[in-house]
């Protein structure tokens, strides 16, 4: 019992990262329908900018993860503006190639500078954090990975129910020629999910850092997992996006603990193509009905 209630602390942990780390996929997609080929190297320019501060300039830990976020939510800006907003109109096709050259872009660029070595951050988290429960122990970082999902979960919801901003997203994502003829800038929408989403990818690549170390091809490998989570979740879900996180991030740590650590990195591959099989919109995507 104390075995299972480990792994089940630990996956849901784990669980609240891909979910956070989803939920910026799913914005993209709500509001432009673009598949993010380049959501893996997001996370990982967000741990190597953390790690410039920290590790390199050796600036204060709380200084390091606000200018990461500021500087991660400029770049989202940036890549919009610069490699998206030009193909506004084109193939749906094109725009989604475009992402996969970016992945490739950066992951070439992460190559060239920080090479495929292994880093790792220093270690900065409070001992006080850790939790010990008779045999169960939780670590100070899996703690603070449930901490941080619940945060910016609830910050995000809030955004999207209460901000002006956030119902001009829900807007766009629900119909776009609607929201553009009651004035809703939708250009400054697309900006405003790839800032968002930059964002959302550097806190999930820090956390993912402190845990497992930093690595170009872990991290880029990661944001693979994305797409487990958002096909189970419903890709256009954001509700979906949470819940598909969790579910992944608890078959995971059960299939590592009782079958097989080999098996374990397969288990939301194998989700993916079930769901798609037995239900190809997710738990919560909606239903889009072809008429010919």
């Amino acid at each position: 019992m104390e075995f299972f209630a480990q792994l089940f602390i630990n996956g849901l942990s784990i669980g609240f990262l891909y979910a956070l780390s989803a939920l910026g996929f799913v914005m993209i997609f709500k509001s432009s329908s673009v598949l993010n080929f380049a959501h893996g190297e997001l996370l990982a320019l967000g741990a190597f900018f953390f790690l410039i501060l920290s590790v390199w300039a050796k600036l204060p830990i709380v200084l390091c993860f606000l200018v990461t976020l500021v500087g991660c939510f400029a770049l989202g800006f940036i890549i919009e503006r610069l490699f998206l907003r030009p193909l506004i109109g084109e193939a749906l096709i094109e725009v989604i190639m475009l992402t996969v050259g970016l992945s490739a872009m950066f992951k070439g660029l992460m190559l060239l500078i920080f090479g495929g070595n292994l880093h790792n951050y220093p270690d900065f988290l409070p001992e006080a954090l850790s939790i010990q429960w008779g045999a169960i122990s939780v670590p100070s970082v899996y703690v603070s990975s449930f901490i941080i999902g619940l945060i910016f979960l609830g910050v995000f919801g809030f955004f999207f129910k209460y901000s002006s901003h956030g119902i001009y997203m829900r807007s766009v994502a629900d119909h776009q020629p609607a929201a553009l003829s009651l004035g809703v800038n939708v250009r400054r929408v697309f900006a405003l999910s790839w800032a968002i989403a930059a964002v959302v990818c550097a806190m999930s690549g820090i956390v993912l850092g402190i845990i497992n170390g930093i690595n170009v091809h872990q991290l880029s490998t990661m944001g693979l997992k994305v797409f487990p989570v958002v096909i189970l979740g419903g890709l256009d879900s954001i509700g979906g996006a949470i819940l598909g996180g969790i579910i992944i991030g608890l078959l995971e740590n059960f299939t590592g603990g009782y079958i097989s650590t080999s098996l374990r990195e397969v288990v939301p591959y194998i989700v993916l193509v079930l769901i798609l099989l037995v239900k190809p919109y997710g738990l919560f995507g909606s239903e889009e009905i072809e008429r010919v």
